[in-house]
């Protein structure tokens, strides 16, 4: 076949194909150039998920009639000052959205610059353009969008149900609404009431604003600051604490230069982050914001604009996980407010009859049926059964042990609290000044023990102890070649292990901290876990899960019965180890329950 030239129409509706996949990427371009254009107010509305119609409007510099009359032609920006694609500080670059908009659907853009008398309208239709017109505008810009993809009709059997689409708008239009918290938006559609997010003030605290505002007042209750900055790279942002975690990664959002990106390294290394928190079916939330240098980024490798590539990536990963560790670890001992807000959910206040409300079906002196027993003899259902177990003191009361004695002032003032009681010999209850405090004993002491093993780890390694009998463990041939392959390594962590002929292998010593534990379990798992990694991570990075299962290996196990006094120790040791308000595994170690809610449950406030 002969080399032909595409017609112009053919090359703007392959360009849409690459810049507007569905409604939300046609959003995204529009409300992106409406924030170059320096608006602090931007109203989008869409019907049928952006189908039928997409608008928005701003209060931005608008544009000329020159300007207007050019934009809807290829290749045509105003978003870069020269040829340096690497100079690039707008969110928009490729001058394809409109044109490609405009070849696909009914596109009529209204705007009025503030040089200019009046404002100017221009319609394109499916690639046709029409002459320029004077039009009614005050201020900015206003982009309609009608009946999307007319013009190529195979692409709207592609397009998902218009609840979908409009779902995938409002992510959209969320994402662009946190980057800019000094802007204005407001979401419309024909499925829900407009939604509007107002400016809120210049730096950290207005950024938080507007993320609670998004995320909800969960996120704003249970994140941590980060930020660190390094030859020119700032990282800065908040993270949620790992026991506000959710089962899927929608809650991460990145943010390069201001611009919404989906960047898989940045998403690696905040699992990574977090590997000493949160199991592999935990996600956290979290909204990070990278600022550097334009030349050091290239947002020119992706038709939407979704993924960067950065010039030092070493650097950039450095960072991120330097300011998310060090935030985690500053209010590590904190836990999730949920877990208070979801033990007060747990209970559910008795309902008792209003007064002079009369049910003669209560009645104590109407007949009952033989062996019923009357309603009025039977409670109504009062706290939740689940809670109400905790609580339940009939039979033996083995299975809570009070502390009776007064418990010293100064304990009271601490973070924590004195203990004063452990229930079914698993949580231990302690009193704070203004609150009590329920603490699972396993979950904390697994914790404690996983940090200690990571201090000695760090310092000289962590004591073995021999064992009298050594165990023996049959594994497949692999396995035994790869925890051989690991001997000296595994020394670090207290675990000697040697060859014992084909098939099987030799369990000498142990950490000496975690006492008497399954050896050969332990080996097992970790023969596990070697098969499963990555050999370009770091060994430390790798065993780390290793030292977190010997961890859950070598504490106290719940159903064991403390003294008051190592109740104390227990929580004394939780107020001076970071990290202590999760387990290894994500979930809370404690929960606080402030007297404020308490006296709430019964009516007092």
């Amino acid at each position: 076949m002969t080399v032909r030239q595409l017609c112009a129409n053919v090359v703007n509706r392959i360009a849409a194909g690459e810049v507007v996949e569905r409604p939300a990427s046609a959003v995204k371009e529009l409300v992106e150039n409406a924030l170059d254009a320096g608006a602090s107010r931007i109203e989008i509305a869409t019907d049928g998920g952006g189908r039928r119609l997409i608008r928005v409007a701003d209060d931005g510099t608008g544009m000329t009639r020159a300007d207007l009359d050019l934009a809807v032609e290829r290749h045509a920006t105003s978003k870069l000052d020269g040829d340096d694609l690497l100079a690039i500080r707008t969110l928009g670059f490729r001058g394809e959205a409109l044109p490609s908009i405009g070849s696909v659907a009914r596109l009529t853009i209204t705007a009025r610059h503030a040089g200019e008398p009046n404002a100017w309208s221009i319609t394109v239709d499916g690639g046709a353009k029409a002459e320029i017109k004077p039009a009614a505008l005050s201020q900015g810009t206003r982009v309609e969008v009608k009946d999307l993809f007319y013009a190529t009709p195979a692409r709207l059997k592609f397009l998902k149900s218009d609840r979908s689409e409009a779902e995938a708008v409002r992510d959209v239009v969320r994402r662009l609404a946190m980057s800019r918290a000094d802007v204005a938006f407001t979401l419309g559609s024909d499925e829900r009431a407009p939604v509007t997010w107002p400016a809120a003030l210049p730096g950290a605290p207005g950024r938080l604003a507007r993320l609670a505002d998004i995320l909800g007042t969960e996120f704003r209750q249970n994140a941590v600051e980060v930020r660190a900055e390094r030859d020119g790279v700032m990282v800065e942002g908040y993270a949620g604490l790992p026991t506000h975690s959710r089962a899927n990664s929608l809650g991460q959002y990145l943010f390069v230069n201001g611009r919404p990106v989906r960047d898989k390294l940045l998403i690696g290394v905040i699992r990574g982050a977090y590997a000493d928190y949160l199991p592999r079916d935990r996600h956290p939330v979290v909204a990070l914001f990278v600022t550097l240098p334009p030349r050091e980024v290239d947002v020119n490798v992706h038709p939407a604009k979704t993924e960067v590539r950065f010039r030092d990536n070493t650097l950039v990963r450095a960072l991120l996980m330097h300011a998310l560790k060090e935030g985690l670890a500053r209010d590590g001992q904190r836990a999730a407010t949920t877990g208070g807000n979801a033990t007060i959910a747990a209970f559910r206040p008795a309902t008792l009859p209003r007064r002079g409300a009369f049910d003669w079906r209560r009645s104590p002196s109407r007949p009952l049926p033989r062996g019923a027993v009357a309603a009025w003899a039977a409670p109504d259902p009062g706290f939740a059964e689940a809670a109400q177990a905790v609580f339940d003191v009939g039979g033996a009361a083995a299975t809570a042990r009070v502390e009776v004695a007064e418990p010293a002032p100064d304990l009271l003032d601490r973070p924590l609290g004195a203990a004063r009681a452990q229930v079914h010999d698993t949580y231990i209850v302690a009193q704070t000044r203004d609150g009590l405090v329920i603490v699972d004993q396993h979950a904390a002491h697994e914790r404690l023990v996983y940090e200690r093993m990571k201090t000695a780890i760090d310092q000289k390694g962590i004591a073995r102890q021999i064992l009298l009998i050594p165990e023996i463990v049959e594994l497949d041939d692999a396995d035994v070649e790869r925890l051989l392959s690991r001997t000296e390594e595994l020394k670090r962590f207290g675990l000697a292990v040697e060859s014992f002929g084909p098939g099987a292998i030799a369990v000498r010593e142990t950490p000496s901290m975690l006492g008497e534990i399954d050896a050969a379990a332990l080996a097992r798992d970790l023969a596990e876990h070697l098969a499963e990694w990555d050999e370009a991570l770091p060994l430390e990075r790798r065993l780390m899960h290793v030292a977190a299962t010997m961890a859950c290996y070598g504490s106290v196990r719940a159903g064991r019965r403390l003294k008051t006094e190592e109740m104390n120790a227990l929580l004394r040791e939780m107020e001076a180890t970071p990290n202590s308000g999760q387990c290894n595994h994500g979930r809370p170690t404690y929960v606080e329950l402030k007297l404020t809610d308490i006296e709430r449950l019964f009516g007092r406030r």
